[in-house]
């Protein structure tokens, strides 16, 4: 799913310097590269960058940088990717508006983020979006936007199905919902350890491609509904640009 979506923003890179905002450990920021293409990763993670530089330094230039506060130049940058990172913030808004900032008067950005609707629960998503409120939010910052899907075929659509049904089965013994009366902390802590065991015990075709699923089985589209995984946005020319 991460590859299909990167390699629907690069289809839809032109020439230019591309910033990759929460690029961890830069696998899918080098995907961007081409036609001349400068492309730079950004991430707040020391361990990841590290990582990221030894094995990608002659495609990719990286910088450790806040999402909400980026440690870069206004107005430098052609194309921006935000991909599954705007969930991760309670108030999104500082982000979207560094990615405006950060990008040059005809500058686009790309952000994808679960589909609320179809989203497992995961307590690191702290914000979720329709194609609507995802929309709402980027028109603050950019003057044109467009929110579409990135969906999947049937098979995905099966294979995320029997997931949440497995998912389902395994929260029934929290019939109380103490998982949400924990200190958040808590619950993060615990869900941390237990995804491993749960996904080697219950979900091994899920995993290491055993599911057959590949980036071929997911694609752009124009109608959005509760079924479709991800939210693709394009949002174009910033408004910090407006007289």
């Amino acid at each position: 799913m991460h590859d299909a979506g990167y390699a629907a923003v690069a289809e839809r890179l032109g020439p230019g310097r591309v910033l990759d905002v929460g690029c961890g450990e830069g696998f899918e920021s080098q995907k961007l590269a081409g036609d001349g293409r400068v492309v730079v990763g950004a991430d707040y993670a020391p361990q990841a960058l590290g990582l990221a530089f030894e094995r990608l330094a002659d495609a990719v230039r990286f910088v450790a940088a806040d999402a909400t506060a980026l440690a870069l130049g206004t107005g430098t940058f052609d194309w921006a990717c935000s991909s599954h990172l705007i969930e991760h913030f309670l108030e999104p808004t500082a982000h979207v508006s560094e990615l405006a900032r950060v990008l040059r008067p005809q500058g686009t950005a790309f952000v994808l983020t679960p589909n609320a609707p179809a989203d497992f629960e995961n307590p690191f998503h702290l914000r979720l979006f329709d194609p609507g409120q995802l929309a709402a939010v980027l028109r603050r910052h950019f003057h044109d936007v467009w929110v579409g899907g990135l969906d999947g075929s049937d098979r995905v659509k099966a294979n995320f199905a029997q997931r949440r049904a497995k998912a389902a089965r395994l929260l029934r013994f929290d019939a109380f919902g103490l998982r949400h009366r924990l200190p958040r902390s808590w619950y993060v802590a615990a869900y941390s350890r237990a995804l491993p065991i749960a996904y080697r015990l219950l979900a091994r075709g899920d995993t290491a491609g055993e599911s057959g699923i590949t980036a071929a089985d997911f694609h752009v589209a124009e109608h959005v509904d509760d079924s479709t995984p991800v939210l693709f946005a394009v949002a174009r020319r910033p408004r910090r640009f407006e007289p």
